[in-house]
Protein backbone atom coordinates (compact mmCIF):
# COMPACT_ATOMS: atom_id res chain seq x y z
CA UNK A 1 0.00 0.00 0.00
CA UNK A 2 0.95 3.14 -0.68
CA UNK A 3 -0.30 6.84 0.52
CA UNK A 4 0.14 10.24 -0.34
CA UNK A 5 0.44 13.30 1.49
CA UNK A 6 0.78 16.69 -0.10
CA UNK A 7 0.60 20.81 0.76
CA UNK A 8 1.31 23.08 -1.10
CA UNK A 9 3.28 21.79 -4.44
CA UNK A 10 4.90 19.13 -2.67
CA UNK A 11 4.05 16.01 -2.87
CA UNK A 12 5.07 12.66 -0.68
CA UNK A 13 4.57 9.18 -1.46
CA UNK A 14 5.25 6.67 1.36
CA UNK A 15 4.94 2.93 0.98
CA UNK A 16 3.42 0.91 3.69
CA UNK A 17 6.46 -1.30 3.61
CA UNK A 18 9.13 -0.39 5.49
CA UNK A 19 6.96 3.21 6.13
CA UNK A 20 9.74 4.28 3.17
CA UNK A 21 9.21 7.57 1.85
CA UNK A 22 9.29 7.04 -2.12
CA UNK A 23 8.42 10.15 -3.48
CA UNK A 24 9.39 14.06 -2.62
CA UNK A 25 7.82 16.12 -5.58
CA UNK A 26 7.24 19.54 -6.63
CA UNK A 27 4.12 19.68 -8.45
CA UNK A 28 5.30 22.91 -9.93
CA UNK A 29 8.67 22.73 -10.85
CA UNK A 30 8.00 18.55 -11.69
CA UNK A 31 11.13 17.92 -9.36
CA UNK A 32 11.61 14.39 -8.05
CA UNK A 33 13.76 14.73 -5.24
CA UNK A 34 14.06 11.71 -4.16
CA UNK A 35 15.88 8.53 -5.93
CA UNK A 36 13.52 6.10 -8.19
CA UNK A 37 15.33 3.03 -6.19
CA UNK A 38 16.77 1.74 -9.62
CA UNK A 39 17.83 -2.01 -8.75
CA UNK A 40 20.62 -1.99 -11.23
CA UNK A 41 22.28 0.60 -8.32
CA UNK A 42 20.03 0.39 -5.25
CA UNK A 43 16.82 -0.84 -5.00
CA UNK A 44 15.46 1.51 -1.91
CA UNK A 45 14.64 5.23 -1.82
CA UNK A 46 14.74 6.05 1.96
CA UNK A 47 14.91 3.08 4.86
CA UNK A 48 14.04 3.10 8.43
CA UNK A 49 17.61 1.52 10.14
CA UNK A 50 15.92 0.04 13.29
CA UNK A 51 17.09 -1.64 15.72
CA UNK A 52 20.56 -1.33 14.95
CA UNK A 53 22.75 1.14 11.98
CA UNK A 54 24.66 -0.80 10.11
CA UNK A 55 26.85 -4.27 10.80
CA UNK A 56 26.91 -6.25 13.94
CA UNK A 57 30.36 -7.95 13.93
CA UNK A 58 29.13 -11.22 12.92
CA UNK A 59 25.73 -10.01 12.55
CA UNK A 60 25.47 -11.24 15.60
CA UNK A 61 25.08 -9.50 19.03
CA UNK A 62 24.68 -11.44 22.98
CA UNK A 63 21.66 -10.15 25.62
CA UNK A 64 21.57 -12.03 28.83
CA UNK A 65 24.41 -14.33 28.04
CA UNK A 66 21.93 -15.23 24.77
CA UNK A 67 23.51 -14.13 21.01
CA UNK A 68 21.02 -13.28 18.65
CA UNK A 69 21.13 -12.49 14.66
CA UNK A 70 19.95 -9.03 12.96
CA UNK A 71 20.76 -8.49 9.19
CA UNK A 72 22.83 -5.28 8.45
CA UNK A 73 20.38 -2.10 9.44
CA UNK A 74 17.94 -4.51 11.41
CA UNK A 75 14.59 -5.60 10.12
CA UNK A 76 11.74 -2.42 10.34
CA UNK A 77 12.73 -1.52 6.90
CA UNK A 78 11.41 -4.97 5.56
CA UNK A 79 8.50 -5.30 7.65
CA UNK A 80 4.49 -3.50 7.17
CA UNK A 81 4.07 -0.51 8.98
CA UNK A 82 0.33 0.08 9.80
CA UNK A 83 -1.16 3.38 8.91
CA UNK A 84 -2.50 4.86 11.72
CA UNK A 85 -3.35 8.01 11.36
CA UNK A 86 -4.15 10.48 7.87
CA UNK A 87 -4.78 13.60 7.19
CA UNK A 88 -3.95 15.82 3.69
CA UNK A 89 -0.93 16.59 4.89
CA UNK A 90 0.45 14.30 7.69
CA UNK A 91 0.95 10.34 8.21
CA UNK A 92 1.67 8.52 11.40
CA UNK A 93 3.02 4.74 10.85
CA UNK A 94 3.69 2.03 13.44
CA UNK A 95 5.69 -0.74 13.75
CA UNK A 96 5.00 -3.33 17.06
CA UNK A 97 7.21 -5.95 18.32
CA UNK A 98 5.94 -9.27 17.32
CA UNK A 99 6.51 -13.03 18.14
CA UNK A 100 8.93 -12.88 15.11
CA UNK A 101 10.98 -9.83 15.67
CA UNK A 102 11.09 -10.98 19.47
CA UNK A 103 13.24 -13.73 18.26
CA UNK A 104 15.87 -11.37 16.69
CA UNK A 105 15.57 -8.50 19.33
CA UNK A 106 14.05 -9.59 23.07
CA UNK A 107 12.17 -6.33 23.37
CA UNK A 108 8.59 -4.93 23.11
CA UNK A 109 8.56 -1.67 21.31
CA UNK A 110 6.66 0.37 19.15
CA UNK A 111 8.23 2.44 16.43
CA UNK A 112 6.03 5.56 14.84
CA UNK A 113 7.06 7.33 11.67
CA UNK A 114 5.38 10.60 11.66
CA UNK A 115 5.58 12.23 8.09
CA UNK A 116 4.63 15.92 8.12
CA UNK A 117 4.36 18.21 5.01
CA UNK A 118 4.68 21.99 5.50
CA UNK A 119 5.22 25.04 2.87
CA UNK A 120 8.31 23.92 1.52
CA UNK A 121 9.49 21.63 4.34
CA UNK A 122 8.92 17.57 4.90
CA UNK A 123 9.91 16.87 8.60
CA UNK A 124 10.27 12.81 9.20
CA UNK A 125 9.89 12.40 13.02
CA UNK A 126 10.94 8.59 14.18
CA UNK A 127 9.32 7.59 18.00
CA UNK A 128 10.35 4.61 19.72
CA UNK A 129 8.54 3.70 22.75
CA UNK A 130 10.05 1.00 25.40
CA UNK A 131 7.18 -1.08 26.34
CA UNK A 132 9.43 -3.02 29.04
CA UNK A 133 10.34 -3.20 32.51
CA UNK A 134 14.12 -3.08 31.98
CA UNK A 135 15.68 -0.49 29.41
CA UNK A 136 16.06 -1.10 25.97
CA UNK A 137 19.00 -0.62 23.79
CA UNK A 138 18.88 0.56 20.11
CA UNK A 139 20.18 2.36 17.33
CA UNK A 140 18.24 3.96 14.29
CA UNK A 141 18.51 6.43 11.75
CA UNK A 142 17.22 7.49 8.06
CA UNK A 143 18.81 6.89 4.95
CA UNK A 144 17.15 9.39 2.06
CA UNK A 145 18.54 8.94 -1.33
CA UNK A 146 18.52 12.28 -3.21
CA UNK A 147 18.20 11.83 -6.85
CA UNK A 148 20.82 13.56 -8.77
CA UNK A 149 19.59 14.94 -12.49
CA UNK A 150 22.99 16.25 -13.49
CA UNK A 151 26.24 14.82 -13.37
CA UNK A 152 27.76 13.54 -9.76
CA UNK A 153 30.62 16.51 -9.70
CA UNK A 154 28.17 18.81 -10.63
CA UNK A 155 26.83 18.57 -6.76
CA UNK A 156 28.35 19.40 -3.00
CA UNK A 157 27.42 19.22 0.63
CA UNK A 158 27.53 23.19 2.74
CA UNK A 159 28.15 21.93 5.87
CA UNK A 160 26.74 24.46 8.36
CA UNK A 161 29.36 24.57 10.98
CA UNK A 162 32.46 22.65 10.11
CA UNK A 163 35.50 23.86 8.52
CA UNK A 164 37.49 19.78 8.87
CA UNK A 165 35.50 16.61 8.89
CA UNK A 166 36.89 13.39 10.23
CA UNK A 167 35.38 9.85 9.12
CA UNK A 168 36.04 6.56 10.04
CA UNK A 169 36.84 3.93 7.71
CA UNK A 170 35.09 0.82 7.19
CA UNK A 171 36.57 -2.59 7.03
CA UNK A 172 34.74 -5.47 6.12
CA UNK A 173 31.22 -3.40 6.72
CA UNK A 174 32.64 -2.57 10.64
CA UNK A 175 34.36 0.69 11.65
CA UNK A 176 37.92 0.47 11.84
CA UNK A 177 40.06 3.10 13.91
CA UNK A 178 41.27 4.30 10.55
CA UNK A 179 40.11 8.10 10.09
CA UNK A 180 40.32 10.06 7.30
CA UNK A 181 40.46 13.68 7.47
CA UNK A 182 38.88 16.13 4.67
CA UNK A 183 39.72 19.47 4.68
CA UNK A 184 36.76 21.75 3.61
CA UNK A 185 36.93 24.82 1.62
CA UNK A 186 34.37 27.31 3.06
CA UNK A 187 32.67 24.64 4.69
CA UNK A 188 31.60 23.15 0.91
CA UNK A 189 32.57 19.50 0.03
CA UNK A 190 32.82 18.56 -3.69
CA UNK A 191 31.21 15.50 -4.65
CA UNK A 192 33.42 12.72 -6.34
CA UNK A 193 32.79 8.75 -6.69
CA UNK A 194 36.33 8.69 -5.50
CA UNK A 195 35.02 9.80 -2.16
CA UNK A 196 33.34 6.63 -1.25
CA UNK A 197 35.48 3.93 -2.90
CA UNK A 198 35.74 2.48 0.30
CA UNK A 199 31.78 2.66 1.05
CA UNK A 200 30.17 5.52 3.27
CA UNK A 201 31.63 8.02 4.68
CA UNK A 202 30.88 7.60 8.37
CA UNK A 203 31.09 10.70 11.19
CA UNK A 204 30.74 9.77 14.66
CA UNK A 205 30.40 13.51 15.61
CA UNK A 206 29.96 16.23 13.06
CA UNK A 207 29.96 20.54 14.23
CA UNK A 208 26.66 20.87 12.04
CA UNK A 209 23.36 19.85 12.31
CA UNK A 210 22.44 20.72 8.29
CA UNK A 211 23.77 20.31 5.55
CA UNK A 212 22.59 21.71 2.14
CA UNK A 213 22.79 20.13 -0.92
CA UNK A 214 23.99 21.85 -3.94
CA UNK A 215 23.97 22.11 -7.76
CA UNK A 216 26.43 23.76 -9.54
CA UNK A 217 27.55 25.92 -6.24
CA UNK A 218 23.47 26.68 -5.91
CA UNK A 219 21.52 25.83 -2.84
CA UNK A 220 18.81 23.09 -3.99
CA UNK A 221 17.86 21.77 -0.31
CA UNK A 222 18.47 21.76 3.12
CA UNK A 223 18.87 18.93 5.26
CA UNK A 224 18.33 19.68 9.68
CA UNK A 225 19.46 16.85 11.58
CA UNK A 226 19.53 18.59 15.15
CA UNK A 227 18.43 14.84 17.29
CA UNK A 228 21.31 12.64 15.32
CA UNK A 229 24.62 12.92 17.12
CA UNK A 230 26.34 10.19 14.13
CA UNK A 231 25.86 11.03 10.39
CA UNK A 232 26.66 8.64 6.83
CA UNK A 233 27.13 10.00 3.59
CA UNK A 234 27.02 7.45 0.85
CA UNK A 235 26.45 6.54 -2.87
CA UNK A 236 26.92 3.79 -5.30
CA UNK A 237 29.11 4.30 -8.05
CA UNK A 238 27.84 5.91 -11.03
CA UNK A 239 24.18 6.19 -9.28
CA UNK A 240 22.55 9.08 -9.69
CA UNK A 241 21.94 9.72 -5.69
CA UNK A 242 23.39 10.97 -2.46
CA UNK A 243 22.27 9.67 0.63
CA UNK A 244 22.43 12.06 3.37
CA UNK A 245 22.15 9.64 6.60
CA UNK A 246 21.27 11.00 9.92
CA UNK A 247 22.14 8.03 12.68
CA UNK A 248 21.37 7.15 16.72
CA UNK A 249 24.18 4.72 16.46
CA UNK A 250 26.47 3.35 13.95
CA UNK A 251 27.85 0.10 13.10
CA UNK A 252 29.85 -1.98 15.01
CA UNK A 253 33.60 -1.55 15.42
CA UNK A 254 36.54 -4.28 14.52
CA UNK A 255 37.22 -4.54 18.05
CA UNK A 256 33.41 -4.98 19.70
CA UNK A 257 32.80 -7.30 21.82
CA UNK A 258 29.16 -7.93 20.52
CA UNK A 259 27.32 -7.38 23.95
CA UNK A 260 24.37 -5.23 22.76
CA UNK A 261 24.35 -2.91 26.33
CA UNK A 262 28.01 -2.05 26.03
CA UNK A 263 27.71 -1.18 21.82
CA UNK A 264 29.47 1.82 21.16
CA UNK A 265 26.85 4.40 20.05
CA UNK A 266 23.74 2.50 21.28
CA UNK A 267 21.19 4.15 23.00
CA UNK A 268 19.96 2.93 26.17
CA UNK A 269 15.63 4.00 26.48
CA UNK A 270 14.55 3.74 30.12
CA UNK A 271 11.63 1.48 31.22
CA UNK A 272 8.33 2.88 29.77
CA UNK A 273 9.43 5.43 28.25
CA UNK A 274 10.19 7.07 24.78
CA UNK A 275 12.57 8.56 22.70
CA UNK A 276 11.79 11.23 19.77
CA UNK A 277 14.00 11.80 16.88
CA UNK A 278 13.27 14.01 13.77
CA UNK A 279 14.97 15.72 10.83
CA UNK A 280 13.86 17.84 7.98
CA UNK A 281 14.09 17.93 4.15
CA UNK A 282 13.73 21.69 3.10
CA UNK A 283 13.34 22.33 -0.74
CA UNK A 284 14.75 25.55 -1.68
Amino acid sequence: MEITISKSNLIATISSKGAELKSLNNSQTKTEYIWDGNPEFWGKHSPILFPIVGTLKHNTYFYNSKSYELPRHGFARDMVFELIYKSDCKAIFSLKSTDETLKKYPFNFELQLIYTLSESDLTVCYKVFNKNQFEMPFSIGGHPAFALEKDFDNYSLLFENDEEIECYLLENDLLSEKKMKIDLKEKILPLSYSLFENDALVFKKLNSKKISLLENDKPILDFSFNDFPNFGVWTKQNAAFICLEPWIGYADTLSANGAILDKEGIYLLQPNSQKTAEFTISIL
